[in-house]
């Protein structure tokens, strides 16, 4: 598996599992199958409750720890200095975990500031190999980057063709933050499965358009966590180190950015106030 080297050293595998939305009764069965079919990379989160199947998987697949690399994140309602490294915890326990590899401050709400103190710390003990957040726009990021002392070393964001986040990737390029995408293929929308243009470039490589909208990430330098709950999809996804887009088709597709989210817009004070009333079990 292809890695991508954090700004800690650390090595992450570029092509990653997300859990997001697998019903936690799913998702023990669904991680086994994802192991099975070859991933090392698994991505979850408190807010998305299933943990502990999670865990299970990881445990029953007899992978070694040190082949594995689990990301999980911390919920805005346990930001701050004093709530976070009990949040960490409660993750931890829940996934059976001595520590993860990444941990990411999942929104950018609420003592996110105290939250990246308590994260600096985890990070020094060695409870957290690397530290993240997800969801920062550019002018959040510089501001938690140039008031602290560790820089995050993953920002994981909304990105798919359609909303490619070419600004987002330039200033984390800048400040050694590494892009990560959630939603790559933007949950279908947009018709994005039978686009033309992709499909007509996945035509000319004998490949799926899931295939090449995952190919032209990782060629743009972004790690990406697909999500499947089918087996043959999972491999699918999997198959992507044995081609290349063309510059040609890499500017084809660079032009079917809108540069507008599909699903929510982090300035937008009733996203805020939604977010800040979903809690989660503990």
């Amino acid at each position: 598996m292809q890695t991508i080297t954090l700004n800690n050293g650390v090595e992450i595998p570029v092509l990653g599992f997300g859990v997001y939305q697998v019903p936690d009764d799913e998702t023990e069965h669904v991680v086994a199958q994802a192991l099975e079919a070859g991933y090392r990379h698994i991505d979850t989160a408190a807010s998305y409750q299933n943990e502990r199947s999670v865990g299970r998987a990881l445990a029953a697949s007899g992978i070694p720890r040190d082949e594995l690399f689990v990301t999980t994140k911390l919920w805005m309602e346990h930001a701050g200095q004093d709530a976070t490294p009990a949040a960490f915890e409660r993750s931890l326990d829940r996934l059976g975990l001595d520590y993860v590899d990444l941990y990411l401050i999942h929104q950018p709400f609420n003592d996110y500031f105290g939250a990246w103190r308590a994260m600096e710390q985890l990070l020094a003990q060695g409870r957290a190999r690397a530290i993240g957040v997800s969801n920062f726009l550019p002018d959040r990021l510089v501001d938690l980057i140039v008031h602290n002392d560790v820089t995050p070393a993953v920002n994981q964001i909304e990105t798919h063709v359609f909303y490619q986040r070419a600004e987002d990737h330039r200033v984390m390029r800048a400040y050694g933050v590494r892009h990560e995408s959630w939603g790559p293929f933007a949950e279908g929308r947009n018709n994005m499965f039978a686009d033309p243009t992709l499909t007509a470039i996945a035509a000319a490589h004998g490949r799926s358009v899931g295939q090449v909208v995952l190919r032209w990430l990782i060629q743009r330098d972004v790690i990406v966590i697909p999500k499947s709950v089918r087996p043959e999809r999972m491999r699918e996804n999997l198959a992507v180190f044995d081609f290349e887009l063309t510059a040609a088709e890499m500017d084809q597709i660079a032009a079917m950015d809108t540069n507008t989210s599909l699903f929510f817009d982090h300035r937008d004070p009733a996203i805020v106030d939604q977010f800040s009333k979903r809690h989660i079990d503990v």
